[in-house]
C-alpha cells in the first residue's frame, strides 16, 4: 500500500514520493508514527509535520522511518530548465511527474510479487488530499495512459488498481505524515533554505530503504527530471546524485 507526498509547491522544485508496505501493515504505520512522536516529548500533537521539525528531530524521523519494513521512492522535478508552456493545463505537469513515480511503484510490486503471496497483487494507491487536485481527473489520466498502449509508458498496469486511487487528509493518516517526512527529505536536499543552504543527510540515512536494483537507484527509487546534467545544479545539489550513483 503506498502512499504519496509531494513538497516543492511554487518553488524551483516538485518532490514527489511514495512508500510501500504490505497491507499487512497497514495499521503498523500508525505505531511507527506514534515511535517518532514519542521522541519528541515536547511536541503537543501525535501528528508528524516534517516542515516543523528542528535538524535534529528531523534526523531523528529519518533514523526511524529507516528501519521499518518499507521501500521509498522519490521524483525530483527541477523546473526551471523546463521551457514556458510546455505543462500550460492545470495539473498537467503534477500528472505527468506522477506517472514517472507511479512507473517504479509498479516496477517494484511486479518485483516482489513472487515474495509477497497474499492478495492480488494489485495495489492500493493513497494521495495526500491536495487543493484544486481531482482524484477522478487524475483516475482519468491513468486510464488514458493505459489505453495508448504505448511503450514509452512503463507502467505494469496488472498491479496498478486505478479505480482504487484515493486521496485522504495529511492530518488524519500517520502513513501520508511517513511519506511526507520522505518527500521532505528528498526535498531538502536540493531546494536551499532560507539561509542558501542544502541539507543531504535525511536523504542519506533513507538510503538504504530507497528503491534500488542491483545497486541502480537512479533509474528506479530517484527519478531525477530533466537527466541531473541539464538541471544546473550546484555542487551542494549534486551530492545528492552522488549519493545515489
Amino acid at each position: 500500500m503506498p502512499r504519496a507526498g509531494a513538497r516543492g509547491g511554487s518553488s524551483s522544485w516538485l518532490i514527489l514520493s511514495a512508500c510501500l508496505f504490505r497491507q499487512v501493515h497497514r495499521l503498523d504505520a500508525v505505531a511507527w508514527r506514534d515511535e517518532i512522536s514519542a521522541r519528541m516529548p515536547e511536541k503537543k500533537s501525535r501528528a508528524l509535520h516534517f516542515v516543523e521539525l528542528n535538524h535534529s528531530q528531523r534526523v531523528v524521523a529519518a533514523q526511524i522511518i529507516s528501519t521499518k519494513p518499507l521501500r521509498a521512492m522519490s521524483v525530483i522535478a527541477a523546473k526551471r530548465p523546463i521551457p514556458q508552456g510546455i505543462y500550460a493545463n492545470k495539473n498537467q505537469f503534477y500528472f505527468y511527474m506522477t506517472r514517472y513515480l507511479i512507473e517504479r511503484l509498479s516496477w517494484l510490486c511486479r518485483d516482489l510479487r513472487p515474495r509477497v503471496p497474499e492478495g492480488d497483487g494489485r495495489v492500493a494507491i493513497t494521495f495526500s488530499r491536495r487543493g484544486g487536485m481531482s482524484y477522478e481527473t487524475f483516475r482519468e489520466y491513468l486510464r488514458r495512459l493505459k489505453a495508448l498502449n504505448d511503450p514509452e509508458i512503463k507502467i505494469h498496469w496488472p498491479v496498478i488498481d486505478i479505480d482504487g486511487v484515493d486521496a485522504q487528509d495529511h492530518s488524519r493518516s500517520a502513513s501520508l505524515q511517513l511519506v511526507d517526512a520522505i518527500a521532505s527529505s528528498f526535498a531538502c536536499a536540493v531546494a536551499p533554505n532560507p539561509y542558501g543552504n542544502c541539507e543531504l543527510r535525511y536523504a542519506e540515512i533513507l538510503k538504504p530503504i530507497t528503491y534500488q536494483r542491483k545497486g541502480n537507484y537512479l533509474s528506479y527509487g530517484v527519478k531525477v527530471v530533466p537527466k541531473p546534467e541539464e538541471c544546473g545544479l550546484t555542487d551542494e545539489q549534486n551530492r545528492l546524485i552522488d549519493l545515489f550513483k
